[in-house]
């Protein structure tokens, strides 16, 4: 009997094979056949362990970078990018991340099954990753067990069907229709920038940024991992170069015998390859969890809407892509350069770096938000914004996860930090059973909104 008990543990206690687990229950729920069965959950297993791979290459290019830069300005530099921060976390929250991912997809499904939200979100790594925020959140708070995982769930289900509802008109003019609806965890600032676009307004004869003729020599940045070794590369040589030149006893210490610009170059690509084998890991891992969830959705959902991925936005308006890139990425160091000046001053505060995968996806879709509000100078300008506004976020967040031993890298995307901000104070004020009850309030709110408004319309119709 206790041999079957450590069984279970171990078993639960393995990310991939639990996923594995809960991809096969996904498949077995839908009466796949047994061929089906078997292939989807040894994907499944298979894809998460290619994405904790791929974790391990990008932590070991993110961790010299931050002490080099350390070194060479004597602050401490973090990279924020979700897929390091994650790996990092499952190390000790893999259960409740899993068990919070899972039901919280279905919470998702009852919200817009229930209420007038009528999203499935279905970026099925986003979800993956602010799980594992989530549980952090929720340990931090004290909930533990199925408190914890009812909390966590219930707060995944809810921020994965108001995002979308609040990007929605935005998508709407993108897109030019109602069918599909952007399921990213960057929705606050592409918000933000569609804001900032609607300042400046598309008049008649003015231009959007499909209106200029870009530089073909630039269309290879299109493909990220090209786009993601480049901007990691430029980061890398100014670093390592300062910290060669102001700290050569450290810097040599973290580069070694290596030439330090060899090693710049080395490390840059080292990133990107890391974050392409991420990708591919999660890309196959969600292949086989998302479309049971998918299946069930559109049975009970009626007019449901795919929440999908940021680059679904790039075909409409390529050249936004590339402006707001590189807006985006000015902002990221504008902000940074105000961060440095707030730590001398005295304020404690972590140096957040420029991080190529935030500032392409998110920077890029918010250059098509304010171009669709504002055309080419609400491009320019919503993107800047971006670059600015989530660079203080990750900046305020960092100090919630730095206590729980998380250093060097942080979540990155403006979701993930305004749900760490509030939560992450609100476990400050309140205890874990309180915030249960908070959660619970904000979930249920959504669908007795829409039980009231029935209501009033049957009343009205009388």
């Amino acid at each position: 009997m206790l041999g079957m008990l450590q069984f279970i543990q171990q078993v639960l206690s393995t990310p991939a094979i639990f996923v594995g687990l809960i991809a096969l229950l996904g498949l077995l729920l839908q009466r796949q056949d047994a061929q089906t069965c078997v292939k989807g959950t040894i994907k499944t297993i298979l894809g998460f362990i290619v994405l904790n791979a791929g974790a391990e290459v990008v932590q070991k290019s993110i961790i010299p970078f931050g002490d080099l830069f350390q070194a060479a300005f004597q602050v401490e530099g973090v990279v924020p990018n979700n897929e390091a921060i994650t790996s990092l976390a499952l190390n000790s929250y893999a259960v409740q991340t899993a068990s919070i991912f899972a039901l919280g997809m279905c919470a998702n499904i009852l919200l817009a099954r229930f209420s007038r939200l009528k999203y499935i979100f279905l970026t099925g790594h986003h979800a993956l990753y602010m799980s594992c925020l989530i549980s952090i959140l929720m340990s931090i708070s004290g909930l533990s067990g199925p408190k914890l995982i009812l909390a966590g769930a219930l707060l995944l289900g809810f921020v994965m069907t108001v995002f979308p509802a609040l990007m929605q008109p935005t998508i709407e003019e993108i897109t030019g229709d109602d069918s599909l609806a952007l399921g990213h965890f960057g929705s606050g600032c592409y918000w933000l920038s569609a804001q900032i676009g609607k300042l400046f307004g598309k008049k008649e004869g003015s231009p959007t940024t499909e209106d200029i003729k870009f530089p073909t020599t630039l269309s290879f940045l299109r493909e990220n991992t090209i786009s993601i070794a480049l901007a990691m590369f430029l980061c890398y040589i100014i670093v390592a170069g300062a910290a060669v030149f102001s700290s050569p006893a450290e810097a040599a210490e973290i580069i070694g015998e290596e030439n330090w610009v060899i090693y710049s170059v080395l490390q840059s690509i080292t990133f990107s390859a890391g974050i392409y084998i991420v990708l591919s890991g999660v890309r196959m891992l969600i292949n086989e969890i998302v479309p049971a969830f998918k299946g069930i959705s559109e049975k009970l959902v009626p007019n449901a809407k795919p929440a999908l991925d940021c680059p679904i936005v790039f075909p409409y308006a390529p050249n936004a892509v590339l402006i707001g890139f590189f807006c985006s990425f000015i902002g990221g160091i504008a902000a940074l350069a105000v961060l440095a000046l707030m730590g001398n001053a005295g304020i404690a505060v972590a140096m957040i770096l420029p991080g190529a995968v935030l500032h392409f996806f998110c920077g890029a879709t918010a250059g098509v938000c304010g171009n669709a509000r504002g055309g080419l100078k609400g491009c320019v300008a919503g993107a800047f914004v971006h670059g600015v506004v989530a660079t203080f976020l990750i900046a305020g967040m960092y100090p919630v996860l730095s206590s729980m031993g998380f250093a060097n890298t942080t979540f990155s995307d403006t979701d993930f930090t305004i749900v760490g901000i509030v939560f992450g104070n609100l476990t400050k004020l309140v205890s874990g059973n309180v915030l249960l009850g908070i959660i619970t309030a904000l979930f249920l709110l959504p669908i007795i909104y829409n039980l009231v408004g029935g209501n009033k319309g049957q009343k009205q119709e009388k």
